[in-house]
């Protein structure tokens, strides 16, 4: 019977008596782990933060594009042609099942300006439905509604960071400001999104009334036209068939040929969002394949300072296996020592990792997810490896004949 507490302790008191080498042996561990922690921490990171913005345009969310146009022989892309107007989103609506709102959007860039103070800004026109798919609230005041636009009023919501930049502390709602020129009147203040995954402010933005974008701000040849509209199925289940639907319906109002394209594009946020995370993980488990490498490395290290250990106690070995130590008691000491080492180095490294990678959030712009799976993986892999290179230089060890190990000077 194996005595496993004798066992440690021998282990340990040799460890003890070479700490410098433990911990240069136990080093390339601490890097593998660390690095193991941190790679798979900023790929999660990268992963929700991309998976945030996708979500954050709305649920089973659909998107209508205008479609391109040839000149010269030259196709430009998707909306550079206003194919799409007010009346198609009515109809998405009446006409489609599958469908529950439809918001039809103009934008642009205007100058925004209050009192002394101006601001460069991107300016939206919508309907109140643009408000329900996008999952936006309101801070204060109150939200566009259908008589703003039935009405053209000159109306306005802004986010808050055009409100900071306008007002500073104080309160926008029923301030007049002043968006190209024209007067508006500031009926509402978006609450906070803050940035996407681009690093683009979501609050530096001001709402109209699409009527009154179309009419007064951006104007157009082509009266009526929107740049897009945005889609909300009933359901997930249903956004398929949504999706069918508002195709089939567009290419009879716009009178496309059976084998003609289509001159507006449908983006699927849903699927766009499936093929994110699909991406997000691949990149996530190439990054920690990578630091891998690291832990392999220092279990070569493991293996090679446990064979210069096996030389050097060759001695003890054989005085051990005189007084009646077997071969497998010799085994499982050395099997001890390396697993020790790699535990140690991979405690250490889970400490150092998720320490450096709190860091890395805290300075830099990335967002870093730890997570338990990543820290538990790779602590047990550690483990692994120690045994895995440590199992050599046990087994060397275990067939010295105790005559020549006691001989060996």
């Amino acid at each position: 019977m194996i005595d496993f507490s004798s066992t440690l302790k021998i282990s340990m008191r040799s460890l003890k008596v070479n700490k410098m080498r433990s911990v240069l042996t136990s080093l390339g561990i601490i890097i593998g782990v660390a690095a193991v922690i941190i790679m798979l921490s900023i790929g999660e990171g990268a992963k929700q933060r991309i998976t945030k913005d996708i979500e954050s345009m709305g649920s089973n969310i659909l998107m209508i594009m205008s479609g391109s146009t040839t000149s010269g022989g030259v196709r430009m892309g998707s909306g550079s042609t206003p194919t799409l107007t007010l009346k198609d989103a009515e109809a998405i609506v009446k006409n489609c099942p599958s469908v529950k709102i439809a918001a039809p959007t103009v934008n642009g860039v205007q100058q925004i300006v209050y009192s002394n103070q101006n601001w460069s800004t991107s300016v939206y026109g919508i309907t109140p439905e643009y408000m329900e798919v996008q999952l936006w609230e309101i801070e204060s005041g109150r939200n566009l509604t259908s008589d703003d636009v039935k009405n053209n009023t000159k109306s306005a919501l802004i986010g808050a960071t055009v409100a900071q930049n306008l007002f500073g502390d104080v309160n926008p709602v029923n301030k007049v400001i002043r968006i190209g020129g024209m007067p508006f009147k500031v009926v509402g203040l978006l609450k906070e999104k803050g940035q996407n995954g681009m690093g683009q402010d979501k609050d530096d933005t001001v709402l109209v009334p699409v009527t009154t974008a179309q009419k007064k701000l951006f104007g157009t040849a082509f009266p009526g036209t929107v740049k897009f509209i945005n889609i909300q199925a009933t359901n997930a289940e249903t956004l398929t068939s949504a999706e069918e639907e508002v195709k089939e319906l567009l290419r009879e109002r716009h009178r496309i040929g059976k084998n003609d394209e289509d001159d507006f594009t449908v983006r699927n946020f849903t699927q766009m969002l499936e093929t994110v995370k699909q991406a997000s993980n691949t990149m996530a488990l190439l990054l920690g394949a990578i630091a891998s490498v690291s832990l392999l490395v220092g279990g070569i290290g493991i293996m090679n300072i446990m064979l210069v250990s096996v030389t050097e106690r060759t001695k003890e070995i054989g005085i051990r296996m005189a007084i009646g130590a077997k071969a497998m008691d010799i085994r499982i000491q050395f099997l001890v020592e390396a697993l020790v080492l790699s535990l140690i180095g991979g405690l250490i490294g889970v400490l150092s990792g998720v320490i450096i990678a709190k860091l890395i959030g805290i300075f830099s712009e990335m967002k870093v997810a730890i997570t338990l799976m990543p820290i538990l993986v790779s602590f047990g892999f550690s483990g692994i490896v120690g045994m895995a290179f440590g199992y050599y230089p046990a087994y060397k060890a275990s067939l010295l004949n105790p005559i020549d190990a006691l001989r060996y000077e």
